[in-house]
């Protein structure tokens, strides 16, 4: 037996029609608080809060033109995965992405999503500060990112989503400027502008991560005036868009600076005397503040069905909340290589929540028949799920990436630059 909040809402009568995803998913009684700005302003802080930062690495991975092609790629199926998930949910007359998963896989694969779900968030930890990372981590997870994760409502992050948007575009802007007055100072590297390289599934798990919001797609489908499936899909294409739109600027600004040398953390790449990229990483870090309590909310919502049956009482709310910072927190402490965490995160959590389970999902719900479009991409989209996760968890593994986490780059001192230039054959 689920939990009560995980079992099926209300609906209204069932519309006669010949396509399953017809069904009404408008309940009789009204939905949360977020309008559909708010609530958009939570998908797109949720999808380039923090993950945003490696995509610049994603096109050394995959190689630029096709980088460039691959992120539209993740960004169209990410749109598209995340209208199947509530369709499905609507087909299933589940609430939650645990409980769709129950019924339709059973509690093994519930177990499974819980543990993706769970494990995901704990990525998004801030790591990019000049001075001492350990005490500035430790005061502003106690003075902001506690205080915030703390709510209960997801509706009221909206005004939090949206300064950590206007944030993201003043980061954006600095990485432009420093495209057009640094990159001249950056050595050119070798095949910097081949189509295509061999890392080019990792990339996928790099931008698979950037993308992913689907742990929290029903919590913000759930707190919507008014949750339709007109309405989902409205924000969702419109949230899409200018994500995917931010992120390719961003991720052609940032590798068309350092190339070769672009680090997972791009950050890592400007000089410590660089003034305006030390207040891009000031606003990264507050980014990142704003965009964890979202995914607090998931983790939270993971323990309180396993554990609680649902429901948390306040004291348990806040012990729950405390844990789960203080646990990110600890791993942000610890382990600061940003690269090969967000591959690896990237093939294992972020892939099978956007490519595999929301397709696998629909598939064993829809009662299409099987050359319905529908039915043809989510097959299609789980076929090169499944490769991606395989694929790129066996190359991640077998060809990790190196980290220079905290050290000065070489092309920030003159002098290096010189000697580099005269090594080159003439």
């Amino acid at each position: 037996m689920l939990p009560a909040d995980m079992q099926a809402p209300e609906l209204a009568p069932q519309i006669e029609t010949g396509d399953t995803t017809a069904l009404v998913c408008k309940p009789r009684k009204k939905g949360g608080n977020s309008n559909l700005p708010s609530a958009g302003f939570n998908i797109i802080n949720s999808i380039i809060g923090s993950g945003i930062i490696g995509l610049p690495y994603s096109m050394k991975q995959a190689g630029f033109p096709l980088g460039i092609l691959l992120l539209f790629g993740v960004a169209y199926i990410t749109d598209y995965s995340i209208i199947l998930l509530i369709k499905a949910g609507n087909l299933s007359g589940m609430n939650t992405y645990q409980a769709l998963v129950h019924k339709t896989y059973g509690f093994i694969g519930y177990l499974i999503l819980s543990t993706l779900q769970f494990l995901y968030p704990f990525i998004v930890g801030p790591d990019n500060w000049l001075i001492d990372r350990h005490f500035v981590i430790l005061c502003t997870t106690i003075i902001f990112t506690l205080p915030i994760s703390l709510y209960r409502d997801i509706a009221k992050l909206g005004k939090v989503s949206l300064i950590s948007l206007i944030l993201t575009i003043v980061i954006l802007v600095i990485v432009m400027i420093r495209a057009v007055t640094f990159s001249s100072q950056v050595p050119q590297t070798e095949n910097a502008w081949v189509f295509a390289k061999s890392n080019a599934v990792q990339a996928i798990g790099v931008m698979s991560f950037a993308f992913i919001c689907h742990h929290n797609s029903f919590l913000i489908y759930g707190s919507l005036e008014e949750p339709t499936l007109s309405n989902w899909s409205r924000i969702t294409h419109v949230s899409v868009s200018l994500a995917v739109s931010i992120s390719m600027m961003f991720a052609a600004c940032g590798y068309v600076t350092f190339k070769g040398y672009t680090e997972g953390d791009l950050f890592e790449n400007y000089c410590r005397d660089d003034d305006l990229a030390t207040f891009g990483r000031f606003c990264y870090g507050v980014t990142v503040i704003l965009t964890f309590p979202i995914e607090c909310f998931v983790t939270r919502e993971v323990i309180a069905n396993v554990f609680f049956k649902g429901n948390l009482t306040t004291v348990f709310h806040v012990v729950v909340t405390v844990i789960i910072v203080a646990v990110a927190t600890g791993i942000s402490l610890v382990y600061d290589c940003l690269g090969i965490v967000l591959e690896l995160n990237g093939v294992l959590s972020a892939t099978p929540l956007i490519f595999i389970i929301p397709t696998a999902c629909y598939l064993k719900l829809s009662e299409e028949r099987w050359n319905h479009s529908d039915s043809l991409i989510s097959c299609l989209i789980l076929t090169v799920g499944v490769l991606v996760m395989t694929v790129g968890f066996v190359l991640t593994i077998l060809h990790p990436q190196e980290c220079s986490h905290g050290k000065e780059m070489f092309y920030c001192f003159p002098s290096n630059i010189s000697l580099y230039n005269s090594t080159l054959p003439p």
